[in-house]
């Protein structure tokens, strides 16, 4: 039997009756949930260095646990010399048992990882209920080898939520166990 990933219980068991009470849902079915994670990186130097996409892809799937896709510009900017169709980063969208032990590791093992950490803003909600992270370093994973490591790289990460609103996706991050800044 397939075990079930610890936040998708804690969600079920917790989050869920807790979601209820406070909102006043009346089915279950209304509570809001994680939907997907999508993990993103803009390489910048992918155009003169394409062995940095490759070390970055192989970071992310290490990290995920899953191939990531390689994004390429969708129109030309001569300021940033890129042109239509060039490589410009990598991204990894997660749903499902992936989603959860990603969002397990990410809250319970990196984030505390990070230097000086104080929580993370509350401000980065999109007004439907969705939430972005930046990250500086793909250091604070523990999959990734420091010594292997030839630059270090931030990273997006979206969590895309079924709330209508950012109430609703902040008490549903926060219940799961989103460090967010008092």
């Amino acid at each position: 039997m397939p075990t079930i990933p610890r936040l998708k219980e804690k969600y079920l068991n917790e989050v869920v009756p807790q979601q209820m009470d406070k909102f006043h849902y009346d089915n279950p079915m209304q509570v809001p949930k994680l939907v997907k994670i999508i993990v993103n990186s803009g390489i910048g130097e992918g155009k003169e260095n394409p062995k940095a996409l490759d070390e970055m892809a192989d970071e992310i799937k290490e990290i995920t646990g899953q191939k990531p896709v390689i994004t390429k510009a969708k129109k030309s900017i001569a300021n940033f010399k890129i042109r239509k169709g060039m490589p410009i980063g990598v991204t990894v969208t997660l749903r499902g048992d992936r989603m959860y032990y990603f969002a397990d590791k990410l809250l319970n093992v990196a984030l505390p990882r990070v230097r000086d950490f104080r929580g993370v803003s509350s401000k980065s909600f999109d007004g439907r209920g969705n939430y972005t992270l930046g990250i500086k370093e793909q250091l604070i994973f523990p999959e990734i080898d420091y010594d292997k490591v030839e630059r270090i790289r931030g990273m997006e990460i979206v969590f895309v939520t079924t709330a209508k609103n950012d109430e609703e996706g902040y008490e549903l991050l926060r219940l799961l166990g989103m460090p967010f800044s008092k």
